[in-house]
């Protein structure tokens, strides 16, 4: 019994110097465009003259499509136009970005930000560009620096958003986004090699309508649950139809000679451990981030606010973006020293101490950077770790498809993550107040200590599995 190796075959050809920074600054622009929401949620609800629900979908409809791009990216991503695919979907998320950067009406500001969603299914797209053309040790590192570039780019994009938007008005922000977005189709057409000599398989375009309006219901009954109420007709009916639909998905997929995500695959412990792990440690991680960035803003006119502005609150995620990115490093020249049996418990512990340093210690701003530094070296290792896993459990053919499942899966977890915290800080809530007692917090904070936990313990108990053999 044999696992799928990370090793290229010897046609591998060394890539181009600039392509590894290529493929970093392309996840780092996908991280700035995913950053253009949450900061500016209450400047576009005032803009725009909407409620902060409605202007809450500027940040849920960004997330969605590039949940529903992520499957179909990926697929189109292992053939041999990989490098059309990364283009077609660079110049969508420009084309989003200027349309979303004129003061027109709400509604085309919203169709600019679910355009550029496409942009955020292209981080599986880029670790496969890696995999097929660096030698592998250049491109264990790669995939370890790609991993974390969403976390990286976050914690910076979410204080200079807060900055351009309170400087210059926030549509600059989204010019921003185009300005980068046009270095990035440049440097595709100029640094990305073609995909080789690939045999282009049917594309299993009814697994794409079963799966798309699947995800979609589901992260919308995660999303709107908090508001809707769990008990409501209309989140019973999104659940509902979401489970139908992937459930006949999931069968179909069984059966097809040519599946849009290859589930056989996931049955490798590898892959399963880093898929679960994915889910589970996300829920947790954005259930973190989401009551930082909440209490942070709380003001001080509630007994345990900080009062931060939106630049400050922004601030708060850098030691988590500079500590990920450092631990990133760290693994990379570890190498294959230290596997993930050791890193990826590791890295949910620490993610682990972050939550309790929270639970215990959140009276000062001083304190949130502490927690925050935590979790980012808590990240930083289990976002290095859990690519580099699904890349061992799968054909070189499939590594751009089972990463984008992976990142949808990872993509409900943050969905879960931000719906449970919503959740139990909405359950401490007491009106008339507005604000949830401060207690809420630390519930929500020792929930997501036992996901943590959770995940640690299945990944170890997942990753003992005999390895099926993957022809």
């Amino acid at each position: 019994m044999t696992s799928v190796s990370t090793e290229q075959p010897s046609t591998a050809v060394r890539g181009p110097r600039a392509l590894t920074p290529t493929l970093v600054y392309i996840g780092l622009l996908i991280a700035v465009v995913s950053s253009l929401g949450a900061p500016l949620i209450p400047t576009v609800a005032v803009d725009y003259d909407v409620s902060l629900g409605s202007a809450q979908w500027s940040v849920t409809l960004t997330l969605l499509v590039g949940a529903l791009a992520s499957p179909v990216v990926g697929k189109l991503g292992d053939g041999p136009r990989r490098r059309q695919v990364l283009l077609t979907a660079l110049a969508v998320l420009l084309a989003g970005s200027v349309l979303a950067a004129f003061p027109l009406p709400f509604a085309l500001m919203l169709a600019g930000r679910a355009m550029q969603g496409v942009g955020l299914a292209l981080l599986p797209l880029l670790m496969s560009v890696a995999r097929d053309n660096l030698e592998p040790e250049r491109a264990r590192a790669a995939v370890a620096t790609l991993s974390v570039t969403a976390v990286v780019g976050i914690g910076l994009g979410y204080p200079l958003m807060g900055l351009i938007a309170g400087s210059l008005g926030f549509h600059a922000g989204f010019w921003l986004a185009a300005a980068l977005g046009v270095v990035a189709l440049a440097l595709v057409a100029v640094v990305v090699p073609p995909s080789g000599a690939r045999v282009a398989k049917p594309f299993d375009l009814v697994g794409t309508v079963l799966l798309g309006p699947g995800i979609a219901c589901l992260l919308v009954g995660l999303s709107e649950g908090p508001v809707w109420g769990w008990a409501s007709p209309t989140t019973a009916v999104a659940f509902a139809v979401a489970v139908v639909l992937l459930a006949v998905w999931f069968r179909r997929e069984l059966r097809t000679p040519y599946p849009l995500v290859n589930l056989g695959l996931m049955r490798n412990p590898s892959v399963l451990a880093a898929n679960a792990t994915g889910l589970v440690a996300g829920i947790g991680m954005y259930m973190l981030m989401s009551m930082v960035i909440r209490y942070v803003q709380t003001p001080t006119s509630v007994s345990y606010g900080l009062g931060a502005p939106v630049v400050v609150a922004g601030l708060v995620l850098v030691p988590m973006s500079v500590c990920s990115f450092a631990v990133n490093m760290l693994v990379g020249r570890l190498g294959t020293g230290i596997g993930p049996r050791v890193l990826l418990p590791t890295g949910v512990g620490m993610f682990a101490v972050a939550l309790l340093l929270f639970a215990v210690a959140r009276s000062h701003l001083w304190e949130m950077f502490v927690v925050m530094g935590f979790a980012g070296l808590g990240t930083g290792l289990v976002f290095a770790v859990l690519p580099r896993m699904v890349v061992a459990g799968v054909p070189l053919e499939e590594t751009s498809s089972g990463l984008a499942m992976h990142q949808v899966l990872r993509t409900v977890g943050y969905s879960v993550g931000s719906a449970l915290s919503a959740t139990i800080l909405t359950a401490w809530t007491v009106a008339p107040s507005r604000f949830p007692e401060n207690g809420g917090y630390k519930v929500g904070a020792f929930v997501a200590i036992g996901l943590c936990v959770v995940a640690a313990v299945g990944a170890r108990l997942l990753q003992s599995r005999p390895v099926p053999r993957v022809d």
